[in-house]
């Protein structure tokens, strides 16, 4: 039996049975994910996320889940730009937030199968961008290289660091795309709200609030600088 028959791709965004699934990570191994941990009452993450998802939802924002053999090891999540939790815009773009699949289930391409399924759902995009890192000292996820190997090409990059965190080291943003019609104008992105990072996904490598104190989170409002 094959890969694609155990393959299962599902909607959260749409599928009530998933919801639990808006709030989870798959960075980590199962028992790590922070869904249940970070939908407590008074949790400043999940008072972000559920602002984000309540805004995001209804302007088109899906976060699909790849299931193998039972098992939650994939996922792609994506909106329009009004819905994005990246502060990307353009002409009939569709930014992708996030995009992953467990170590544990590399080897079957399902990073290229999630990319289909969000480029084949989206039939009246003209363009996919999204943001990936390059020589970030964190850890390595929204790789640029990851993003190249799936189709996106840079189109503007910026050199960055953080205000409280290895100041020594810088790295570089990458405004990504992929187009699919001749002549799509490349999309943009707001530097201001870039270097504020992002408060859609604790998981991403740009939140807010890593690597600051609880008075820094508070006190920051841009997290990143130019080098």
């Amino acid at each position: 039996m094959g890969a694609d028959s155990a393959v299962e791709i599902v909607d959260a965004a749409e599928n009530p049975e998933y919801e639990g699934y808006l709030y989870r990570c798959l960075f980590h191994v199962k028992k790590d994910t922070y869904g249940n941990h970070f939908r407590r009452r008074g949790s400043t993450f999940y008072d972000h996320r559920r602002e984000y998802l309540r805004r995001a939802i209804p302007k088109g924002f899906h976060k699909k889940i790849l299931m193998f053999e039972g098992d939650q090891v994939g996922t792609i999540e994506y909106a329009p730009a009004e819905g994005s939790g990246l502060p990307i815009t353009g002409d009939n773009v569709i930014v992708m937030n996030c995009i992953w699949v467990h170590r544990k289930a590399q080897g079957h391409s399902f990073g290229k199968l999630l990319l289909k399924v969000m480029t084949e759902s989206e039939k009246g995009a003209s363009v996919f961008a999204t943001i990936a890192l390059e020589n970030y000292w964190g850890a390595p996820y929204f790789k640029k290289s990851d993003m190249e190997s799936l189709g996106f090409k840079s189109v503007k990059s910026l050199r960055v660091r953080h205000k409280t965190k290895n100041r020594n080291r810088c790295f570089e943003l990458h405004l990504m795309w992929l187009t699919r019609e001749k002549g799509s104008r490349p999309p943009v992105w707001d530097e201001w709200k870039l270097l504020q990072g992002v408060n859609f996904c604790r998981g991403h490598s740009l939140f807010h609030d890593r690597h600051l104190t609880p008075s820094q989170r508070l006190e920051l409002k841009e997290v990143l600088e130019k080098c």
